[in-house]
This record gives C-alpha cells, sequence and structure tokens, in this order.
C-alpha cells in the first residue's frame, strides 16, 4: 500500500483512475499536487537532492535551475509514438499505428512495477483561461519530478484545474513513466476514443510533458474533429500599428523555423510606433466566434523554446525573460555557476561543462549545447507578454501564416486566394528537417500545417475537417505562406529576418482588410516588392525582386511530389485538395 500525501480530489472518476494506475505501477509514495508555491519550493529541492535538477547562480540567475537528460533522451522520437485507434485507416499514413489491445497490453506490462521504490506525483492541469468554454482538463501521473516542475510552469496547475473539471469524467487520462529510459521499451500512446495517453522510457519533455504536444495536438486535434474547432502547431501574436489597432495573427512553423522569434518580435528601429502583443508561441486553439471570425486560445501557460540560436540579436526577449525562474534542460554549464548555448550573448565560455557534464572548450568539435536544448518559462516572464492571454473567449484572428524553411522556390511571402485555397497552402508545406526531432537533419519533408507529427488522426480527414469550417466560418482569416530563409548562390540569406519580419506581418494585415500592393500569380498573391521596404531596409532591389519572384519551371516539377503524397491519403483526401492541386497545374500551364 503507498502513503498518501497532498489532498485527494472529490471527484471519484479521478479518483478511481489514480487508483487503478497506481495498483499497476506500484510506487512506495502518491503525492497529490496542489500547484502552491511551498510545493514549488519543496519539490525543486527534492529534484537537488536527487539530481534531477542543478542549482544555478542564484545571484545572476534567481530561481533558474539545470536539468540533463540521459544521453539517448534528448527529442521527441517519432518512431515510437503512435495512434492507437481501432482501425488503422482512422489513424492515417501520417502516423504509426497499433491496436489498442495489443498496445495496453504491451505497455501495462512495461508499467506494471515501474514505480517501485518512487514517489508517483499526480498531476491536474488546465487547458486555457480559467472559466473557458474551450478549456480542457488533464490528469497527469508521472515519477519524474522534473516533469512535475515543467507542468507547473506550462499548464495552469492544481486546484485551478480541480475546481474547472468539478465531479465531470470528462478528462484527459495522462500515464507517464520514466521506468528504465530504455529506447526498446520507450512507447508514446495516444488512444483518442478513449481520451487517453500512456508514455514509458522517456523523460524529454516533448515525449513526457503529456500537456504538450500529446493532449495540445494530437489529443486535441481529434477532439476538435468531434466538436468542431481546429488544435493547431500555431503561434498566436498582436501586432499593434502606430494608429493603435491591434490585429491578431497565428503562424504555423515546424520547429527551428523561427516561431518563437515570430511570436516575441522586436520591431526594428525604422517602423516607429508598432508594438508587439504575444499570446503563444506554440498551440492554438481556434473556435468559430458568433460574428463568424476564427477567435483563438493558447491553451498553455508557458514556453518550452529551443536554446540554441537565441541571442539579444534574434530574440532580446526570450533572453529577457530566462534570467529568473527557468528551467534550462541539456545547455552547457559555465564555471561561474551560468548556462550557456550556441547563439547565446557571451563569447565561447572557459572550463565550462557541455550538455553530458564533460569538460568541453571550443575546439572539441560537438557543441556544448545539446542542439535540441531547451528552456522552460511562464509566458508571464516575456516582456511582450499580453493579458488577452487570460481571455475566456480568445482573442479575433485577421491572418494564418504557413511558414517553413526553404533555401529556394517559396516566396518570401504570398497569399492564398481563397479558404480551400488556403488549406491547400497548409497541407502543402515542406521544410527542411531541424534537430528538434531525431534523424538526419536539413532534409526536406513534407510537413502540413506543421502537424504531421502531431495530427491524432488521418491527415486526409483532418483536411477536410479544415475544409468544412468555411461553412460556419463566414469571415474566416486571410491564408498565407512565409518563408523567412531563401538563399543566393553564396548561401548567404536574402531576407534580414527578424525584427523586419515585421514588414511581412503589416503587408498581410493589409490584405486581410482588404488592402495592401499584389500582384496576381499562379500560385497566389504576391507583395508589389515596394510594398515590402517602406525605408531603411538595407537590401538591394535586385534582392527583393527575388524574394517575391515565382519560379514557374520549379513550381511545375514541384507538382509530381505533390500529387504523389496526397495518393498515399486515396478515398481520405477531400475534393477540395485534389481540386486546388489541379487549379495550380492548370494556372501554371497558363
Amino acid at each position: 500500500m503507498s502513503n498518501i500525501t497532498g489532498t485527494v480530489p472529490s471527484n471519484t472518476f479521478v479518483q478511481k483512475w489514480v487508483k487503478d494506475v497506481t495498483a499497476m505501477c506500484q510506487p512506495d509514495e502518491v503525492v497529490w499536487c496542489d500547484g502552491s508555491e511551498a510545493e514549488r519550493e519543496r519539490l525543486t529541492r527534492v529534484a537537488v537532492q536527487c539530481g534531477d535538477l542543478i542549482t544555478l547562480n542564484q545571484e545572476k540567475l534567481p530561481g533558474c535551475y539545470l536539468h540533463r537528460s540521459a544521453l539517448n533522451d534528448v527529442a521527441r522520437t517519432e518512431n515510437l509514438t503512435f495512434v492507437c485507434t481501432e482501425q488503422k485507416e482512422d489513424a492515417g499514413p501520417n502516423n504509426n499505428w497499433m491496436a489498442p489491445a495489443e498496445s495496453y497490453d504491451r505497455l501495462s506490462k512495461i508499467f506494471s512495477g515501474s514505480m517501485r521504490g518512487r514517489t508517483l506525483y499526480v498531476i491536474p492541469f488546465l487547458m486555457g483561461p480559467l472559466g473557458s468554454p474551450f478549456s480542457k482538463v488533464g490528469i497527469q501521473v508521472t515519477d519524474s519530478v522534473y516533469v512535475v516542475l515543467n507542468m507547473r510552469i506550462m499548464t495552469r496547475m492544481g486546484k485551478t484545474a480541480l475546481d474547472h473539471l468539478g465531479g465531470s469524467d470528462d478528462f484527459t487520462r495522462c500515464l507517464h513513466s520514466k521506468a528504465d529510459l530504455d529506447m526498446d521499451r520507450r512507447f508514446i500512446c495516444h488512444y483518442p476514443q478513449d481520451n487517453t495517453i500512456w508514455s514509458v522510457g522517456s523523460g524529454y519533455g516533448g515525449n513526457a510533458l503529456l500537456a504538450k504536444k500529446c493532449l495540445a495536438l494530437r489529443i486535441a486535434s481529434k477532439l476538435g474533429q468531434k466538436e468542431g474547432w481546429l488544435a493547431e502547431h500555431m503561434l498566436i501574436v498582436g501586432v499593434e500599428s502606430p494608429d493603435g489597432e491591434i490585429n491578431y495573427v497565428c503562424g504555423a512553423f515546424p520547429s527551428a523555423c523561427g516561431k518563437t522569434n515570430l511570436a516575441m518580435l522586436v520591431p526594428p528601429a525604422s517602423m516607429k510606433g508598432w508594438k508587439i502583443h504575444t499570446i503563444g508561441d506554440d498551440i492554438s486553439w481556434l473556435h468559430v466566434g458568433p460574428d463568424g471570425r476564427l477567435w483563438a486560445i493558447n491553451p498553455e501557460a508557458g514556453f518550452f523554446g529551443v536554446a540554441p540560436g537565441t541571442g539579444s540579436k534574434t530574440n532580446s526577449n526570450a533572453m529577457a525573460m530566462v534570467n529568473r525562474d527557468t528551467i534550462f534542460t541539456n545547455v552547457a554549464l559555465r564555471s561561474d555557476g551560468t548556462v550557456w548555448w550556441e547563439g547565446h550573448d557571451d563569447p565561447v565560455p572557459a572550463g565550462a561543462q557541455d550538455w553530458r557534464g564533460k569538460p568541453w572548450d571550443a575546439k572539441s568539435g560537438h557543441p556544448a549545447a545539446h542542439p535540441n536544448s531547451r528552456f522552460t518559462v511562464s509566458v508571464k516572464q516575456c516582456p511582450t507578454y499580453s493579458p488577452e492571454w487570460e481571455k475566456p473567449e480568445g482573442v479575433p484572428i485577421s491572418a494564418i501564416l504557413f511558414g517553413a524553411r526553404r533555401q529556394k522556390l517559396v516566396p518570401l511571402v504570398y497569399q492564398s486566394f481563397n479558404w480551400q485555397h488556403g488549406t491547400f497552402l497548409g497541407a502543402t508545406l515542406a521544410s527542411e528537417t531541424t534537430a528538434a526531432a531525431t534523424g538526419a537533419v536539413g532534409v526536406v519533408r513534407r510537413d502540413p500545417m506543421a502537424m504531421l507529427p502531431f495530427c491524432g488522426y488521418n491527415m486526409g480527414d483532418y483536411w477536410g475537417h479544415w475544409l468544412s469550417l468555411a461553412k460556419r466560418a463566414t469571415n474566416p482569416p486571410k491564408i498565407f505562406r512565409v518563408n523567412w530563409f531563401q538563399r543566393n548562390e553564396q548561401g548567404k540569406f536574402l531576407w534580414p529576418g527578424f525584427g523586419e519580419n515585421l514588414r511581412v506581418l503589416r503587408w498581410v494585415i493589409e490584405r486581410s482588410k482588404g488592402g495592401g500592393q499584389a500582384e496576381e500569380t499562379a500560385i497566389g498573391y504576391v507583395p508589389k516588392p515596394s510594398s515590402l521596404n517602406g525605408g531603411e531596409l538595407n537590401i538591394s532591389k535586385a534582392d527583393l525582386n527575388r524574394l517575391v519572384a515565382v519560379d514557374r519551371e520549379g513550381w511545375k516539377n514541384n507538382l509530381k511530389g505533390q500529387g504523389e503524397y496526397f495518393d498515399k491519403f486515396g478515398d481520405h483526401l477531400p475534393a477540395g485538395i485534389r481540386e486546388e492541386h489541379q487549379a495550380l497545374a492548370d494556372r501554371l500551364k497558363a
């Protein structure tokens, strides 16, 4: 019999579920988390004592700690991530599939007794604002104190969640154990029909913080299909013009394509009077409002950002917010008890330890921080944090961006002709891979809506769900493709990016209101180069023209790969997507 500490909630459905998983995992102790400050202090001490956290220099980085994960556990393991539906085709070719009965059986054997000698933590958490009809409750059980402390930052955790749930059984059941961290016994399994997630054998954020990609995208995307809303891998940012008008934009980008930078953009000196309001950098839940617009909430309460490449030049707001109360994962440790990573403001340190805890110097040939090292920090610490994050109804969305990392072919920005064509732009998104997932880096892979690793059901049905929203969303956002990453023959970026991306956002907002200069092309509306400049942009006229040029032959060559990809979805491919593919081919021929 396990010792129990903390207040057991009166909800009998929660009680029973926790009792059942406790019997299977057999921990020595069960701790019911309440999300209080006293609990955070106590669990931080526990984490430091057991080696899960290293205390950093508390004068320079108050409230900050470093975590080092196991060497085989540093990124999402997509090959070990499954959607377990009764019918394989419901999971679709975009997901790994396992039959629910087989999956529960295999994982039960690994979970059985996995927490002997350990503490089982029960984390009630709320995704979304308190009192919002769009918010969802999860209960995560875990044997990782690191997970508890991260979930406390990433979600609204504790009594808040239980108050929202009341006596209902409508909560996502999230079971997690590090078990023995064996890659051969690592599984991240999703059961949409049971509103359940089981994750075993990993302590890495994307696999272990089950509120994050597992609930907020894989489970929520299926809930959204059933309930008539969208769960998307999107930032939400408010762009305020000098006259005080704020327009909200969502943007879907695969990992390490500048999503966090765009969410916290710093306006360039040449664009005086413009301001940015950050609602979120990763997840957006979109609902059709009574006014026919799409309204978005950020269900998360924190950022789980990629550290390498983050510096004052790329994202000064991120650098400001991680100076206190932040958990760093797999970054380098300097001799003065502070942290460092590639792209940090400070010069390469001497006498540092790398992310594995080994002595490091710049000549070693390997990075000091893991390329997928992270920081976990509260959304409220962002200097551009917007209190609209708390609004139960969310914020109205004027435009949706689909962005990816492409060295050529895709222009800096272009606009879709309509909602169906915009859905097609999202469905054909492809990007060069980064270190956020295991595998080769720099390979172009299809990543529709930046959701390929996160869509919890057949992607053909998901596109169909997108298309169906047009019936209810009478005033939907305008949809755009963006690409900050075009290069010239010397490998140099053509577009300065970062704060200058506000010029693109300005054009996007003008277009969403029916203005802005554009030319109609075979792929969509591209901006006139002059509408992006507006003075003080250090870029040649030739490069600006090249950034918005449409390579017709390149696009023709691209059609075949698109068609072959769509063929994978068979009868699940919506007619509207097939129509747009054919229409693009016809326009390119004309």
